[in-house]
């Protein structure tokens, strides 16, 4: 998906969520903008893509414990250059989580956020823009975290409803799973 197509899909891409369609704009002004923002040389907001990967019942999804955020979140990652942010998601959830056996569920975005990353010892405290893709996993395949990650875990949504209610974008993902068949 480079640039072009991204911007049409964006054009067309509706929410119900006014704290989410309120990020569309925000984009497209990214993609005007003359520097790449599929790399990490943008350094105050780039494009990362993410996995929000549920099981065949709709009733569980993947978290990882992020190592540096100490926060329990999707799967995903830095673009690093590369325009598919389809294939950026499903690389990332194969590095972070070891599932790579991933049936996308939904074409073309299912959610989008853009989320402030605090600064650390090597860049500053900027933005992701991420575009988020719905997949469904077997929930018996076995994890391999990578070294970003503490921890790996199917979490019910109920847990995940309960337990994170300071990240309001993971909770708009998990109430956007009952409208996937």
């Amino acid at each position: 998906m480079d640039r072009l197509s991204l911007k049409e899909d964006l054009l067309h891409y509706k929410t119900p969520y006014a704290s989410e369609a309120a990020f569309i704009e925000r984009f497209l002004q990214l993609l005007e903008d003359r520097t790449n923002p599929y790399t990490r040389d943008r350094l105050h907001g780039h494009l990362t893509a993410s996995a929000w990967v549920v099981d065949p019942a709709r009733e569980h999804a993947v978290l990882i414990l992020h190592k540096k955020l100490d926060r329990w979140l999707q799967p995903g990652g830095h673009a690093d250059g590369d325009e598919n942010l389809l294939a950026v998601a499903r690389k990332e959830v194969e590095e972070e989580t070891g599932i790579s056996n991933l049936k996308l569920l939904h074409e073309g975005i299912f959610d989008i956020d853009i989320h402030v990353i605090p600064a650390n010892k090597k860049d500053p405290e900027h933005d992701h823009y991420d575009i988020r893709y719905i997949f469904e996993a077997d929930p018996g395949l076995p994890f391999a975290a990578n070294h970003e990650v503490k921890q790996v875990a199917w979490k019910p949504l109920t847990w995940i409803t309960d337990n994170l209610q300071t990240e309001p974008s993971i909770i708009r993902l998990v109430q956007k799973t009952s409208s996937i068949a």
